[in-house]
């Protein structure tokens, strides 16, 4: 009993030392920094077929709240198609491929000691969508004069030729009573004037 109990008390300073030792030892980056741990497409990768998200895998779990994650295409153009989906230590942003060329996924997030975390993952899309040709506005044809639409005559109203006959049959009519009319007239002065002559020739 007497010889454990001054090993005991030889170490205890021994431990306290090492305890000590270990505390003040700066801390480790793996757990200061969140890290990017992989990627797909892959930093560097050259892809045919364009995929559906974006999906970047970091050492430790992600803050949806301060991670800013963008997605760029040829000539700067934004090529995410909706909001970044998180998921623990994983998140990923739908693709909204346009022209082959380079695509650059940019990320950002905080880590424990408080310095900002940045980089970037670039990848190259050898298809794609092919530009729209500029569109040509047609010159302005001359507008064909429409064919001249042959007038046509109206018929005469019925009315008009039967009045007009009426009209013609009633004046010849009229011309014809007052011919016989001054007939008889003559013929009745004539009558007169024979029996005047006859009486007149009477014994």
């Amino acid at each position: 009993m007497g010889g454990r109990v001054p090993r005991l008390v030889r170490a205890v300073p021994v431990l306290v030392g090492v305890a000590l030792g270990v505390a003040l030892l700066p801390a480790s980056p793996a757990l200061a920094h969140n890290s990017l741990t992989g990627s797909n497409p892959a930093n560097g990768a050259k892809v045919a077929t364009a995929p559906a998200a974006v999906e970047l895998r970091f050492l430790a779990k992600l803050d949806p709240g301060r991670t800013k994650i963008t997605v760029t295409g040829p000539d700067n153009i934004p090529a995410a198609g909706g909001e970044p989906a998180f998921s623990g230590s994983r998140v990923r942003v739908p693709f909204a491929p346009g022209a082959a060329g380079l695509y650059i996924v940019d990320y950002q997030l905080p880590s424990s000691d408080g310095h900002p975390v940045k980089g970037e993952v670039r990848f190259t899309l050898t298809t794609g969508t092919a530009a729209a040709p500029p569109s040509v506005t047609p010159s302005a044809s001359p507008t064909p004069s429409p064919s001249p639409t042959p007038t046509s005559v109206a018929p005469e109203s019925p009315s008009t030729t039967p009045v007009a006959a009426a009209g013609t049959d009633d004046a010849g009519r009229g011309w014809l009573w007052a011919v016989a009319g001054g007939l008889v007239l003559l013929a009745a002065l004539a009558g007169g004037l024979f029996l005047r002559r006859r009486r007149s020739t009477r014994p």
